[in-house]
């Protein structure tokens, strides 16, 4: 027998309080849904109904499998809804936003791929490094940066994000390469604005190694750090999604390998999972799979 509609039955039979309204009201016989029931308790090993000719009540098994089976039938009816959504071509505009270093470096690309995939769908793409107010900026989807979730929203984790301490060969040359993390105090470091104060925090050995820098140079643009670390101005810390190609090509240099910045996450954040529309469910799937890994793409290779 159907064990979805059996635990139907059973949802219905403990609502209702009767066999005959329950019969009633899923279209079939009083014998079928005594049928019903006799599976469902075959399969849970356990009587969940009590039955007499007055009344029906549920027994102390009973009253611990209905949660289970009404959440069952909420899963069975959002899987049915999905897949009528997906028979429908997703249509319409979607606002989203993120960091504008991770715009340029990755999420542009990704949008007019998934774009091109779903030629109805518009995209509104907002950047900057100040986290949007999803209600009253109409935001469909915010792809942050953080370690620091906001309990209510959705966050689906769709990568890691890692930072490299980097120079270029011009400022190495000047100045010589640190071989140690207090070697940094003795370099001309540059600053995010919104990051870290007066030091680097690393992990060594399993171990947190916070070390004090002096800032030569500040800015709260991750794209301005960039091109003063790649100009020789000084040593940066840069996330490997934006100085992937600057260090393949040499570039930049890494600097202190056994010293690892604090990774952060980063995810596609959206207010609710209900009547959630096609085109964002859809894009949420694609950037989850564009980025899946262990590794994100970026630092592949």
């Amino acid at each position: 027998m159907d064990r979805l509609t059996a635990v139907r039955v059973f949802v219905e039979v403990a609502d209702r309080g009767s066999l005959t309204q329950t019969a009633e009201h899923l279209e079939m016989s009083v014998a079928m849904v005594s049928r019903y029931l006799a599976a469902i308790e075959d399969w849970f090993g356990a009587r969940l109904l009590h039955r007499t000719t007055r009344k029906i009540s549920l027994t102390d098994a009973g009253l611990a499998a209905l949660p289970s089976c009404r959440q069952l039938l909420d899963l069975a009816q959002e899987a049915q809804h999905i897949a009528a959504e997906r028979m429908r071509e997703p249509a319409g505009v979607l606002r989203v936003t993120t960091a504008s270093s991770f715009a340029e470096a990755q999420l542009t690309s990704a949008l007019l791929d998934f774009q091109a995939q779903y030629e109805q769908v518009e995209i509104v793409l907002s950047v900057g490094d100040k986290a949007a107010d999803l209600v009253s900026e109409r935001v469909d989807l915010a792809v942050r940066i953080t370690n620091n979730l906001d309990p209510a929203v959705i966050a689906r984790p769709l990568a890691r994000c890692r930072s490299v301490l980097c120079a270029s060969p011009s400022y190495l040359a000047r100045f010589a390469t640190p071989r140690t993390a207090e070697d940094l105090s003795q370099h001309r470091c540059i600053g995010h604005a919104f990051g870290i104060g007066k030091q680097y925090s690393f992990t060594r050995n399993g171990e947190m190694v916070q070390v004090p820098v002096n800032w030569r140079f500040h800015t709260n643009e991750t794209a301005v750090l960039r091109r003063a670390v790649l100009s020789g101005a000084g040593i940066g810390m840069l996330p490997t999604y934006y100085v992937g190609d600057d260090l393949r090509s040499g570039r930049l240099l890494p600097l202190l390998p056994d010293h690892e910045p604090e990774e952060m996450g980063i995810y596609a954040i959206y207010l609710s999972r209900q009547h959630q529309a096609l085109a964002l469910r859809l894009l949420v799937d694609f950037l989850a799979a564009r980025f899946a890994g262990e590794t994100a793409p970026w630092d592949l290779g």
